[in-house]
């Protein structure tokens, strides 16, 4: 486009100057038309009247003689001035007969012409229009003004004007075409090199082993030309990203290989160390009441690291990819069950369950223990912070494939053809979680003691399980929290067997 008005302007510059140029060399010739039909009209006999008495041929030299005379041309116009009284004025016709000018439009031509300078006026009478003029002294003291016509001059600009805007506006259209045939041609290898940047794009780096076999073809990535230098700039920093890449999921594979092998080693010492707190509390000998409550602490703790080893080394098998169990659970039990453990570990909370009618199907297809390990750690979640004499509510519902931001329902299929999914959700009405801890509150080792109140440890793990386990079932969970209103929802796909099953509508 800059091109293109830049081709512009200059076509313009070009176009007025040279219209400009014409018309000057027009005009200098006609000033040179008009000082040669000047002279002949000064040499013309002088001293007749304007008009020959009765009876005088017309050929008798008189005051008509300024443009009647040897070599003026049709058009020539000629005022006679002497004494200060108009004597004659008159011009030549397209036949070449003398015709007379109007006296009052002859006054005002010899006020406006200049002694031996051209003068461009306006004769309004007769139809004349526009001349160049000029006024000179002849020897018996008379004053000329003679005057050649300008519409010659002015019609060759104007056709020279017209010509000009068409050559003008012809050679932008064809400029217009070919700076866009050539500026297509230039980009379409940078074209290339950007469908190679969105097809990096799409690819799921954060995470995984991907490999980055993406390339720009070889034919744009020459570095001899522009673009080849982008694109084989473009291949090198993919290239660079590529060993980067495998060297962050070598590093991440060791840190799981690490803390899977960890954690397995681990809890051999912790069930011994378990044991023999147990076994030394046991003992019929009474014990000092301090050495009693060191061995609390242990047995506490011990019971403690072993959670956390456990969940570590879930994740840790989760994150290698390792299959967990498949068999058909049933959500709706699952839940209750979960429910009814958490009202007896926790009484000072004001729990409820709501789950759909028996002949709703809520199967799904999983690992019985690691789902109700998900729920049990939503509910286990709420306990830990919120305050004594929070309501808790957890719900169970059948929901359609789109909730919840997942995969979008295939076009022309309804909502209700849709494939369904359960819907879990733990729903309290506490203090809410921190905007800043909101967005990363499923990542490991993330706790919200700044925001919520807590009634015992956490390890900051829970969340991050039940976002794994959730996923590794081809499932979703999400948070939505304020104060007073805190939801954390996971969705299951139902069992094939049940997931054309009916839905109820969702207001």
């Amino acid at each position: 486009m800059a091109t293109v008005v830049l081709i512009a302007i200059a076509a313009l510059v070009i176009g007025f100057v040279s219209i400009v140029s014409v018309r000057g060399i027009l005009t200098q010739r006609l000033d040179s038309e008009l000082a040669s039909a000047s002279e002949r009209a000064a040499r013309a006999p002088s001293g007749y009247h304007a008009y020959p008495p009765p009876g005088e041929p017309d050929d008798e030299p008189g005051p008509g003689q300024i443009i009647g005379i040897l070599g003026q041309s049709a058009g020539t116009l000629g005022v006679q001035i002497e004494g200060g009284l108009v004597t004659y004025a008159g011009f030549l016709d397209e036949q070449g007969a003398r015709r007379d000018i109007d006296a009052g439009a002859a006054a005002a031509l010899a006020s406006q012409a200049r002694i031996g300078v051209p003068t461009t006026v306006d004769v309004g009478a007769d139809g004349l229009g526009r001349y160049r003029v000029v006024a000179v002294e002849t020897e018996g003291g008379a004053t000329l003004v003679v005057g050649l016509p300008m519409a010659a001059l002015e019609q060759t600009v104007s056709q020279l004007v017209w010509i000009v805007v068409a050559v003008t506006v012809g050679g932008i259209g064809l400029a217009t075409a070919v700076a866009y045939l050539i500026v297509r041609a230039s980009v379409r290898p940078l074209e290339r090199v950007a469908q190679t940047a969105t097809a990096v794009s799409t690819l799921p780096l954060e995470r995984g082993d991907v490999p980055l076999s993406v390339r720009v073809p070889d034919v744009d990535a020459d570095e001899r030309t522009e673009v080849g230098r982008v694109g084989a700039a473009f291949n090198r920093m993919l290239g660079h990203v590529a060993g980067a890449l495998s060297a962050r999921q070598a590093s991440e594979d060791k840190v799981r290989r690490f803390v899977s092998d960890a954690s397995h080693e681990l809890r051999t010492p912790l069930a011994s160390i378990r044991g023999y707190a147990e076994l030394t509390r046991m003992s019929p000998e009474e014990l000092p009441e301090d050495a009693a409550y060191a061995l609390g602490r242990i047995e506490s703790e011990a019971r403690r690291m072993t959670t956390i080893v456990e969940d570590l080394l879930l994740l840790a098998r989760l994150d290698e990819g390792r299959a967990l169990e498949s068999e058909p659970v049933d959500v709706r039990s699952l839940v209750t069950d979960a429910v009814n453990d958490a009202r007896v570990s926790a009484p000072d909370h004001d729990w409820s369950v709501e789950v759909p009618p028996e002949d709703e199907p809520t199967i799904v297809q999983g690992d019985a223990s690691r789902l109700f390990q998900v729920v049990a750690n939503l509910l286990a979640n709420a306990r830990v912070h919120t305050p004594p004499g929070t309501r808790v509510t957890t719900t169970l519902r059948s929901v359609p494939a789109t909730s919840g931001g997942l995969a979008p329902v295939p076009h022309g299929v309804a909502a209700a053809e849709a494939p369904a999914r359960l819907e879990v959700a733990v729903t309290d009405d506490g203090p809410g979680i921190a905007p800043e801890i909101r967005e990363r509150v499923f990542e490991r080792f993330v706790r919200g003691d700044s925001s919520r109140s807590r009634a015992t440890g956490s390890t900051g793990l829970g969340l991050a399980i039940v976002q794994a386990v959730t996923e590794v079932h081809g499932g979703s969970v999400h948070v939505e929290s304020e104060p007073g209103r805190t939801c954390f929802s996971v969705e299951l796909p139902l069992a094939a067997s049940t997931a054309t099953a009916h839905l109820p509508e969702r207001v």
